[in-house]
């Protein structure tokens, strides 16, 4: 295994957990605005759901940081991206300027789930709270 191959799954992680990170922590003081725009996007118990989202992305996202429970962290997070994408960012139903930004970020969602799908299937790699079991490759199946 070559030093990069050991090295740069932490730098990813790092990368793919801290915006996760920081979307949630941002998300408390922006309370009531966060809940406003769930609502008009049609989230019913918005207050709830917005809790929600924040464990997950603080939860997670340090998880996936520190490389403890790396798979199960990246795929919450997938899912949730993927979730998040589709209710937030759809772009389908607009025209302009404005369908175009909204692509925008409902693609760097999919694009981060593609990420953590990466830890999902490889593990943490080294640096992480795991042990050396947890940090091997999924095994392949049938």
């Amino acid at each position: 295994m070559t030093a990069m191959q050991q090295n740069l799954p932490v730098v990813g992680r790092f990368l793919l957990g801290l915006i996760f990170v920081l979307s949630g922590i941002f998300k408390i003081p922006g309370w009531e605005n966060t809940i406003g725009f769930m609502a008009a996007k049609g989230v019913p118990l918005a207050p709830l759901f917005l809790l929600g989202a924040i464990v997950v992305e603080i939860g997670a996202g340090t998880a996936l940081i520190a490389g403890y429970r790396a798979r199960l962290a990246a795929a919450a997070l997938a899912a949730f991206s993927i979730v998040a994408a589709l209710i937030f960012h759809n772009f389908w139903t607009l025209s302009g300027a404005a369908q175009q930004g909204e692509m925008v970020h409902f693609l760097k969602n999919l694009s981060i789930a593609g990420g953590l799908l990466f830890v999902v299937a490889f593990g943490p790699g080294r640096l992480s709270v795991q042990t050396d079991e947890s940090r091997r490759p999924a095994e392949a199946t049938g």
